[in-house]
């Protein structure tokens, strides 16, 4: 007599398929019941809910490779990686493996991913990474990809990504008229009108690449660690590192100052009378930003969200 062998479908929850389910599924409470019939009675398990779409966003700067992992709710983990051009997919693969199991996110949880990249030769790595550990390709955001954010740029195909995605973030949660600062490898202004149009910006050296080039363009002075946030420098340095701190930190909040106090005098006020609001991010960004008083808020991984918003909107998710 034949067995009968019974096909039980995956469940629609896919924190169920993880090794450590009630350990894992942020649902644990209306999916342990289920988890438990299914293991018991080996019959299909009928889908009762289904588990929000958890994505990793993926943005390659030219220093670092910021990750989030995260869902319509928020963030529920973001790393940072040096970017290296040298890495493949294998070591890139691992490493994100390892961040995803470290904080006991299980493989399966991820059910969609975003990249943004301005390193050319890492993004088909990035790419390749998410194929392998994912089975799927995730959205690169491009020139030409939809935003929902006119761009008034020349040629548009020029515009950085990231400062593309900054500003897409920005507009969501302060609106337009908005300025963004974003203190990377490269400190970049951002700037958006009141009808939402992306038009334009500044692009200076970043904080890090300024001490670099003081260094090595000094016979005599030395690389400088510029120190926590909260360890700032006095301002008449009392040695050769304070002084070069100081320099930096305090010269480049006062580049800051000015040139957004010319972006105000062009952009004028808002129909409000106000000035526009302007928001922080980027890794050096808690150096620099409260040692400027006209930023509205900071906010570090403003771009994941961008992503975020980016991606919600290609997939069609309200």
């Amino acid at each position: 007599m034949r067995s009968l062998r019974i096909r039980i479908p995956r469940h629609p929850c896919a924190w169920l398929s993880a090794p450590f389910p009630v350990l894992s599924c942020p649902h644990r409470l209306r999916c342990l019941p289920a988890f438990r019939r299914r293991r018991q009675s080996r019959l299909p398990c009928p889908p009762r809910h289904p588990c929000p779409s958890v994505i990793l966003a993926i943005d390659v700067g030219n220093s670092q490779v910021t990750l989030g992992l995260g869902d319509a709710s928020g963030w529920r983990a973001s790393w940072r990686l040096a970017t290296d051009a040298r890495r493949t997919a294998d070591e890139y693969g691992v490493q994100l493996a390892a961040l995803l199991a470290l904080d006991g996110f299980p493989m399966q949880a991820v059910t969609d991913a975003v990249v943004s990249s301005v390193v050319p030769s890492v993004t088909p790595v990035i790419t390749a990474t998410c194929m392998r550990l994912f089975g799927q390709p995730p959205l690169v955001i491009e020139p030409g990809t939809r935003t929902g954010m006119p761009v008034r740029y020349t040629p548009p195909g020029t515009l950085g990504t990231d400062r593309l995605i900054d500003a897409v973030a920005a507009v969501a949660q302060f609106g337009a008229p908005v300025v963004v600062v974003d203190f990377g490898t490269a400190t970049t202004f951002n700037v958006v009108d009141a009808d939402g149009v992306f038009i334009g910006g500044a692009i200076a050296p970043g904080v890090g690449v300024s001490a670099e080039a003081l260094a090595r363009a000094g016979a005599r002075l030395s690389r400088i660690d510029l120190g926590p946030p909260a360890d700032l420098p006095p301002l008449i340095g009392r040695n050769t590192e304070q002084a070069m701190r100081s320099g930096v930190l305090y010269g480049y909040a006062g580049i800051v100052e000015g040139v957004l106090g010319r972006i105000d005098a062009e952009l004028g006020p808002t129909p409000t009378g106000t000035r526009p609001p302007v928001v922080a991010t980027g890794g050096m960004a808690a150096h620099v930003a409260p040692l400027v008083g006209r930023f509205t808020a900071i906010v570090p991984d403003l771009i994941l969200d961008g992503l975020r918003l980016v991606l919600a909107r290609q997939r069609g998710v309200p």
